[in-house]
């Protein structure tokens, strides 16, 4: 069976590999949300094994990396559409967020963060003074 080769058909799924589709993209997809006194990160890391994972905190840059192991060569492939190799991405926090205190966990090719917002950032009352009486005020 003779079959035709298009460059431009291999130089498009070669694009879509290295920089995803809108369907599928090539980085770790990602939601974020504040819930009360602290933020909510998921990455979708599916196939990804737990020993793979590695976080890195760096002043207000977390940097999650991790890997997911190549098809084994010997196979005879019929369809290749799940990336392999490493797969890094930095997350930049805000300085109102405690990052002494965030919390990872990996379920389900789920890598959650939570991250609390710092106890400075947080609305407090502060006292003033008033001749002879006291009132507090909300800041």
């Amino acid at each position: 069976m003779l079959m035709r080769t298009d460059p431009f058909r291999d130089l498009d799924r070669l694009t879509q590999h290295a920089f995803g589709t809108a369907a599928r993209p090539a980085v770790m997809p990602m939601d974020a949300w504040r819930d009360g006194d602290r933020f909510v990160v998921e990455l979708d890391l599916p196939g990804i094994d737990a020993d793979s994972l590695d976080l890195d905190i760096e002043r207000n840059v977390i940097t999650v990396r991790a890997q997911r192991p190549g098809v084994d060569s010997s196979r005879e492939m019929l369809a290749s559409e799940r990336p392999a190799g490493v797969f890094s991405r930095q997350l930049f926090l805000g300085e109102n967020l405690d990052t002494d205190r965030i919390e990872a966990e990996y379920t389900d090719g789920v890598l959650r963060l939570t991250i609390p917002v710092a106890e400075k950032a947080k609305p407090r009352k502060i006292e003033i003074g008033r001749g002879n009486g006291h009132r507090s005020i909300d800041v």
